[in-house]
């Protein structure tokens, strides 16, 4: 079974996938574009922006990049992204990432925990510096030195970079779902 978060939103989707057939040229470009990269089609946050087909041609690419191109592990990408969906409250992105996390190494149990806002107690090392990073980054709008200098000598200078992206990256999916309220 798949743990649930609560939604920061409720009420009606405000921006639903605009239909096929009144698309513009750009959002048929954008949407063409995101169906042939690994994502296979308009889903969760590409929905309302298709209202925004040039920034979404634009994110979709930074998100391509942050999600399977960082360097960093798998397992520590997706910890990332549960982090950030649980702190904005965002179901879409939690329902996509919670099995892909499992499958990456992730425990049910730390997962669970993350969803729950309480501390995950199997994290491995590099698990809880990335927690600990994102945690605060998100929280504080900073890291502290000791955190900082923790993930820099694990991952260098290119790791803060992509992990900083990471959340950044998935707050602006959040809060894009959030406002349009969608719902899958």
């Amino acid at each position: 079974m798949t743990t649930t978060i609560q939604p920061a939103f409720e009420g009606v989707e405000r921006l639903p996938l605009p239909p096929r057939d009144a698309w513009t040229l750009a959002q048929a470009e954008a949407a063409k574009e995101l169906v042939a990269g690994p994502r296979g089609g308009v889903i969760g946050p590409f929905k309302p922006m298709m209202y925004s087909p040039d920034l979404m041609a634009r994110v979709q690419k930074t998100g391509e990049y942050l999600r399977y191109n960082t360097g960093l592990d798998k397992r520590l990408t997706e910890l990332a992204i549960l982090i950030v969906a649980r702190h904005w409250g965002q179901p879409v992105e939690w329902n996509i990432h919670y099995p892909i996390a499992l499958q990456a190494g992730v425990t049910q149990a730390d997962a669970d925990a993350i969803a729950a806002d309480a501390m995950p107690q199997a994290l491995d090392a590099e698990q809880r510096m990335v927690y600990e990073f994102c945690r605060q980054v998100l929280t504080n709008k900073a890291v502290d030195d000791n955190c900082y200098a923790a993930v820099l000598a694990a991952f260098g200078a290119k790791g803060i970079v992509d992990l900083t992206s990471l959340c950044g990256y998935y707050s602006l999916l959040a809060m894009v779902m959030n406002v349009a309220r969608t719902p899958d």
